[in-house]
């Protein structure tokens, strides 16, 4: 997967983007049929939004076939790791800790996902040492 500075997808190329990560090379038949179970998508919008993400270089298009098979050319982490980046930039004044305590305050976090968080804290207290 090509290694983009600036991914700046929208929210319905993230979904499209989501769809593609699950579940690796599809058609825009494919993506649609997906996408139609969760909201109320025209194929021709689908069809139209991957011409789009595919000028933009966010998928990429095999035509050796009659039906084309798209698939990301931007991984789902960098991808998650550019746009939180944007985020706690814009959002959260650069504060990460801010950003970790405005979602932990706003979701039901299960007890495994807890213990990973402590885990993970107690990893990189270990690390800063």
């Amino acid at each position: 997967m090509s290694n983009h500075k600036n991914i700046k997808p929208t929210e319905s190329e993230l979904e499209i983007l989501a769809i593609l990560w699950e579940k690796g090379p599809a058609t825009v038949r494919d993506i649609h049929e997906v996408l139609e179970q969760r909201k109320d998508a025209g194929y021709t919008t689908t069809l139209k939004l991957m011409q789009i993400m595919l000028e933009k270089g966010l998928v990429d298009r095999d035509t050796s076939n009659k039906t084309h098979v798209y698939r990301a050319t931007v991984s789902q982490k960098d991808t998650q790791q550019q746009l939180l980046s944007k985020m706690i930039d814009t959002v959260f004044n650069g504060s990460a800790s801010q950003l970790v305590l405005q979602a932990l305050g706003n979701r039901h976090s299960s007890a495994a996902e807890l213990d990973a968080i402590k885990a993970y804290l107690d990893e990189m207290e270990k690390k800063s040492k």
